[in-house]
């Protein structure tokens, strides 16, 4: 919460998709220092889109992962963690596209994972189960969204750029739509995996809000919500972990 605090309202009060990738990627080496995934302790999955040939391209650290081409595995294909998360975060068009130069070589120019998987549970599901050869029955699934929310009244001067204010709106409905479909693949799919999904729909005129959102105080209230998500879920949590 202090990160988010203190950096958010200087990254996304940015005027200009340069000035804003700019921010993100100072922070994103701030926080991650020169850290590679080689030294990743977990399981891990950083999901970014390819620009060109719009297919994902997901960052891991373990070749357990893996799905294919396991010998020529390089955790994270040699991108530091502060670009990959920087390229996972880059929502064209509100921020530039980011380039990672790989292992190999290779500059490959990439967009906001959630473009292609804005709720990535189907991919974690196919990592258990597919690449680490979990069963169905020993999975559980805890998916963590963002919140549905009411669009705020636009300004004046977002009033005048009606442009601008449609693109932050068709953005924010595709990352949904994508959301909302991936969940119900999830669903119809894997219906037999336990899982717990957070993600609650705000109406009320005071949780308007948006992916510009950099207001200290509207920042607040939607961390306060988040503690009444996690209250309302939490002896189901524990059971979990039990």
């Amino acid at each position: 919460m202090e990160l988010y605090r203190k950096h958010v309202p200087v990254v996304m009060s940015q005027k200009t998709a340069q000035a804003r990738s700019v921010a993100l990627k100072k922070l994103a080496s701030e926080v991650f220092g020169d850290a590679t995934f080689n030294d990743v302790k977990t399981g891990i999955g950083i999901v970014s889109a390819k620009w060109l040939t719009e297919r994902p391209m997901i960052f891991k650290g373990s070749v357990a992962q893996a799905h294919g081409r396991v010998s020529t595995f390089v955790p994270g294909f040699g991108v530091s963690i502060a670009d990959a998360v920087k390229a996972s975060c880059s929502a064209y068009p509100f921020f530039e596209r980011t380039i990672v130069r790989t292992s190999m070589g290779e500059e490959i120019e990439l967009i906001d994972g959630g473009y292609c998987a804005n709720n990535p549970t189907l991919y974690a599901i196919a990592d258990a189960v597919q690449a680490l050869k979990r069963e169905r029955k020993d999975i559980r699934l805890v998916s963590v969204g963002v919140g549905i929310y009411p669009d705020p009244k636009p300004g004046l001067l977002m009033r005048l750029a009606k442009k601008y204010l449609v693109s932050v709106q068709l953005l924010q409905k595709t990352l949904e739509i994508n959301t909302q479909s991936m969940d119900q693949l999830r669903q119809i799919l894997f219906q037999d995996v336990p899982t717990i999904r957070i993600s609650d729909s705000y109406v009320t005129p005071e949780m308007a809000t948006d992916l510009l959102e950099h207001d200290l105080k509207k920042l607040g209230i939607l961390f306060q919500r988040g503690r009444e998500s996690f209250a309302s879920r939490e002896k189901q949590l524990r059971e979990y972990l039990m």
